[in-house]
């Protein structure tokens, strides 16, 4: 036996086809996401440069990038992985370096 799903109400089916017919306003309001200041992404893109020009000096792999404040100076804290000898684990090395 088949059965039939249909709306609650006649109304309720009517309300919503002609507002979709004949283009009522949506109920949903525009999302406002807060934009990141463009002087936050630029010193996060200039730590990752510069950790993966750290990471190459070093023969390693760039793991984390990230800025921070030092003694009142802004810096980048860079951590790479740097290969072990012999087959040994990678060795965790962290640079701090000045951010210009």
């Amino acid at each position: 036996m088949k059965r039939r799903h249909s709306f609650p109400s006649a109304a309720l089916a009517t309300a919503i086809c002609s507002s979709a017919a004949f283009g009522a306003p949506t109920l949903m309001a525009p999302l406002d996401v807060p934009q990141p200041t463009s002087s936050l992404v630029m010193a996060a893109s200039d730590c990752y440069a510069v950790g993966q020009a750290v990471a190459a000096q070093q023969g390693g792999t760039l793991a984390k990038a990230s800025q921070s404040k030092r003694g009142g100076q802004t810096v980048c804290v860079i951590v790479v992985l740097v290969p072990g000898k012999d087959g040994q684990r990678p060795r965790r090395a962290e640079i701090v370096v000045p951010l210009s």
